[in-house]
Parts: structure tokens; C-alpha cells; sequence
């Protein structure tokens, strides 16, 4: 056993001495009997620093979407009134989302002052009502599930017809199983942050 640690540690020695050559000969730094090519370096480095300080100042300003309800992977903050349609962050503070809030994107869909209508369905057997669709107008927005992926409870969002009123957004997505304004309601507007895709 020892004497296979041993080997795999010199192996991995070699390894090293071996890639730190063929580094420096790829940079232009003097290996065997060739010369030093230093301009080699310098423009390696011109290169990589620009590109390496680009990415490092990117990567804070994009946040990667983990929820397959939108298709997106990565957005960024756009600044700009929020629009229907408009990719949207907020803080998410709901009893299924676990203890501390969450930041979620979603999409804008239906606006204040437009009508927002649920339909409730019920059951042939015992007439309870079972889910809710919600239109904004004449747009079907999303139907409501009696239970999470994980067999919780969802509480779905109890509005009737009425119309959205003025600094509230209803933000959702085409996903079946989204959880959206159909169970915690139109969200406010200064809690939105308008959201561009990136990849």
C-alpha cells in the first residue's frame, strides 16, 4: 500500500515538472536550448488580464436562474419602468420557501388595472372546490394544484373578479407547476426588480 501511495506521488511530481515546461514554453520562457520569448508572455498577459478583469467585474451583475418555470439560465438588472412580459427578481417570503427569503424570477403578467378573474373548479363527487384558473382578461394565466411536488398543502390565491389594483403586479410563469402569485397573490411593485436574460 505504501509503496502505491509512493508511486502515485512521484507520478504526480512528474506531472507537474512536466506542465510548468511546456507552461513556459508556451508563455516563451527559456526551456532546454530554446531562447526566451518574452513577447510571447506579454501578449498572452495582454490577452488573459483584460478578459479576466471583464469576467470578474460580469459575474457579480448576473444571477443564475434555478427554477425551471422560466426560460432562462442567467439575467442581469435592467433598469426601466416593468412592462408585461418583463423577467422580474423579488424576495420571496412564504412558509414553502423555507425560513429565510428567497430571491425568485418570474415574469410580469397581468398589470394593475387590469381585470384579474378566478375560476374556481369543482369536484363531480363531492362538490369541493378542487383548483382555480386565473385570467387576465380573456388570458388563461395558470391553474392552481391542491398539493406541492412534495405532497405540501399549497394554498391557493382567493380573488374572485376584480380588477389589479394601481402598484401591484400578478407575476407568474408557463410552467403547470410554478409557485406564483396563484398561491401568494399580486406582488408590489417596488419589491420587483426588472430582469433581462442573458443566456
Amino acid at each position: 500500500m505504501l509503496r502505491l501511495v509512493w508511486l502515485v506521488a512521484k507520478r504526480l511530481f512528474l506531472g507537474l515538472m512536466r506542465l510548468s515546461r511546456e507552461a513556459a514554453a508556451a508563455l516563451g520562457g527559456a526551456v532546454g536550448n530554446q531562447k526566451a520569448r518574452p513577447r510571447r508572455f506579454w501578449l498572452a498577459l495582454g490577452i488573459t488580464l483584460p478578459l479576466a478583469t471583464i469576467t470578474w467585474q460580469a459575474i457579480p451583475a448576473v444571477t443564475i436562474v434555478m427554477s425551471p418555470s422560466i426560460d432562462a439560465w442567467a439575467v442581469r438588472a435592467a433598469p426601466g419602468t416593468i412592462h408585461k412580459g418583463d423577467l422580474v427578481m423579488f424576495a420571496l417570503s412564504h412558509p414553502l420557501a423555507g425560513p429565510r427569503p428567497v430571491s425568485v424570477t418570474k415574469r410580469a403578467m397581468c398589470m394593475a388595472g387590469e381585470r384579474l378573474r378566478e375560476v374556481e373548479r369543482h369536484s363531480v363527487f363531492d362538490g369541493r372546490v378542487t383548483n382555480s384558473s386565473y385570467y387576465c382578461g380573456a388570458t388563461l394565466l395558470g391553474i392552481s394544484r391542491p398539493m406541492g411536488r412534495n405532497g405540501q398543502r399549497l394554498e391557493r390565491l382567493h380573488w374572485g373578479d376584480h380588477v389589479i389594483p394601481a402598484g401591484f403586479i400578478y407575476v407568474g410563469s408557463n410552467h403547470p407547476q410554478g409557485f406564483d402569485s396563484r398561491y401568494f397573490g399580486p406582488v408590489r411593485i417596488e419589491r420587483l426588480t426588472r430582469m433581462e436574460r442573458v443566456l
